[in-house]
């Protein structure tokens, strides 16, 4: 996939451009075989795994361009995406944070670009199950922008971190990414951050497009859940008024109960149940954020 990923780049992008890739200590050849096919880019082959923060911050520290992008590996670049994203901010540079729509591999629409910042309101309809019961209300939905098709410009509170793209002048000024989030959570913060501290407010554009199989790295869904988790409770602790915050935790932390009791009602013994029924045993490891 990351080799994909380096050609489409290379076949789809033409303004000037430097390719820096970090491979967080691959045990599958993945370094060797991009040193091989792509001799000409920035390969740091790194002896340990920094997570998706560090690594990128290490990338960015190498970086002399006027834009910073952020690319998955597990992603692949559709008809000058990377172009038009530029071209994109330099229409629209008050946003100082840009994003692209992305596809699953089928081409179907894959929501999963941009989002809206977590909310008490939000919290409430994931943990009672709202969210699951009308996937396509911007109302129950909101966090996920319920409804919409992301075939229109807009401003988004959150860019993900697998298609951003910053200005590195608003990456260094930031200090990146907090190095307290190793995986998940990362972008969320800087985008708040850069909202507070800047001004920004970042937007989508439909025009730039890339593919995004998404969780290709991650197999083992209950680990990347408690580490999901952990991160959306530190954004909580970071994001939501000091009013709402005990409030927001409460709902928050049970929200994987209420997913168990459901899913043991439907289907005992099914797959899901008993990965919520692992991740709620595991409560301690993700209630808190990063200070449990």
């Amino acid at each position: 996939m990351t080799l994909e990923c380096l050609r489409s780049v290379q076949a789809e992008t033409r303004v000037p451009y430097e390719l820096i890739v970090v491979d967080n200590t691959s045990t599958d050849g993945s370094a060797e075989a991009i040193a091989r096919e792509f001799p000409d880019i920035t390969l740091l082959a790194e002896g340990e795994n920094h997570g998706f923060a560090k690594a990128n911050n290490i990338a960015a520290e190498r970086a002399y361009g006027e834009y910073i992008l952020l690319l998955n590996p597990d992603t692949v670049v559709l008809e000058g995406a990377i172009d038009k994203l530029v071209t994109f901010a330099e229409q629209r540079p008050d946003a100082r944070i840009w994003g692209g729509r992305t596809l699953y591999g089928d081409h179907s629409l894959n929501p999963t670009s941009c989002w809206r910042r977590m909310s008490l309101w939000n919290i409430f309809c994931r943990t009672f199950g709202l969210t699951g019961i009308f996937p396509s209300s911007p109302v129950f939905n909101s966090e996920a922008y319920g409804g919409w098709d992301r075939s229109a410009e807009r401003p988004v509170d959150i860019i993900t971190g697998c298609f951003l793209l910053i200005g590195r002048e608003d990456w260094q000024s930031l200090g990146g990414f907090d190095l307290t989030f190793f995986m998940y959570g990362e972008e969320a913060d800087l985008c708040l951050r850069a909202a507070q501290i800047l001004g920004a407010a970042p937007r989508m554009t439909p025009d730039a497009v890339i593919v995004h199989y998404g969780g290709a790295s991650e197999k083992i869904r209950s680990d990347k859940m408690v580490r999901l988790l952990k991160a959306k409770s530190e954004l909580i602790t970071r994001h939501i008024p000091n009013w709402q915050r005990p409030l927001a935790k409460a709902l928050f932390g049970f929200w994987p109960l209420t997913r168990r009791l459901v899913f043991s009602v439907l289907r005992p013994g099914g797959d899901n149940a008993l990965v919520w029924s692992e991740i709620w045993k595991r409560r301690q490891e993700w209630r808190r954020g990063f200070s449990g």
